[in-house]
């Protein structure tokens, strides 16, 4: 294949990653974002397109008479009207597995915080408290331990998998549920929805986002949790539905919800999560932790992502698979 046009649409995302390499298969050309709007203009020639974020409907698609493939520089192809570009004969190849571990890390990460409170004790040194203390420790909130606890995975896919060994070593239960219906594993127990929200200390979601998930997780849901319950979102947003969360809060129920994703992102400036009560300084901000989106970037998952969209790229021009 000669003369390829080859547009990333959303290259910031890859945060500022060196795709250079692809000039050498094509006429590489990058964006630092791009909004829906502007994806005709500056794909209509593209023979392959990288996109993280932006979505290729049935619409855009159409418009796209050069279009072979679409890279998407992430696990997730929701993004895409897959039924129409199967029918197109136009290639999605997206890129799965590179960020179980980072994932995973990130899971225990939020959990560890909550458990530990280590934000409050940071800030009740630097506060100069500790300086004024008659002793030489501060026993204040916090210090759970994880030993004993019983952890619940809803998606026990590679990820869930992943965060459940981790779990084990500090001594913890481990069961799961399957959103599919479909996941049977020998390594942990299953069990009903209800029954995990209700029994477990802690519950962590890995679950992709469709029909059968939207909003998985509603009033009626968060009103099974047991008393100081964690509740962890690392799957996508629009699992957990996000005003329930904050509003049960506010009315005074006892568990912590963390998450790395929401529903609409970048965050929107009116969301039931900056409520004066649930932000820094709040009475309730220490049953709150809220990360953007990066989850899935530690250390070399970053790279390998970019080097596989890169593979995926170059395999598709020499080979066209």
């Amino acid at each position: 294949m000669q003369n390829l046009t080859i547009i990333n649409l959303d290259a910031k995302t890859l945060g500022g990653a060196d795709l250079s390499e692809l000039k050498s298969y094509g006429n590489y050309i990058e964006y630092p974002t791009t909004t829906y709007q502007q994806t005709y203009e500056r794909a209509k020639q593209a023979d392959i397109i990288l996109t993280n974020k932006v979505v290729l409907d049935k619409p855009i698609l159409e418009s796209l008479p050069n279009l072979k493939l679409i890279c998407v520089t992430a696990t997730g192809t929701n993004i895409i009207d897959i039924d129409y570009a199967t029918l197109r004969g136009i290639k999605v190849k997206n890129v799965a597995g590179y960020s179980t571990l980072s994932v995973a890390q990130h899971t225990l990460t939020l959990a560890l915080d909550f458990l530990s409170q280590i934000h409050y004790y940071d800030s009740y040194v630097k506060s100069g408290a500790w300086c004024k203390s008659d002793i030489f420790t501060h026993l204040g909130i916090g210090r759970a331990g994880l030993a004993g606890k019983r952890w619940g995975i809803i998606g026990f896919g590679s990820i869930g998998q992943r965060v459940a060994h981790l779990v084990k070593a500090f001594d913890a239960q481990v069961c799961y549920t399957s959103t599919s219906g479909k996941n049977d594993n020998p390594n942990a127990k299953r069990v009903k929805l209800d029954e995990l929200l209700r029994e477990c200390d802690i519950i962590s979601i890995h679950a992709p986002l469709n029909p059968a998930t939207k909003n998985l997780i509603d009033s009626s849901k968060l009103s099974l949790l047991k008393s100081g319950a964690i509740l962890l979102n690392l799957g996508r947003g629009g699992i957990v539905s996000e005003e329930a969360v904050a509003k049960a809060l506010k009315n005074g129920a006892d568990f912590y919800y963390g998450t790395d994703v929401l529903e609409s992102e970048p965050m929107r400036e009116n969301h039931p999560f900056l409520d004066s009560a649930l932000i820094s300084g709040g009475e309730l901000s220490h049953r709150l932790l809220i990360t953007p989106h990066i989850a899935w970037a530690y250390g070399d998952s970053l790279k390998e992502l970019v080097a596989l969209s890169i593979k995926n790229v170059i395999d598709f021009v020499k080979n066209g698979e």
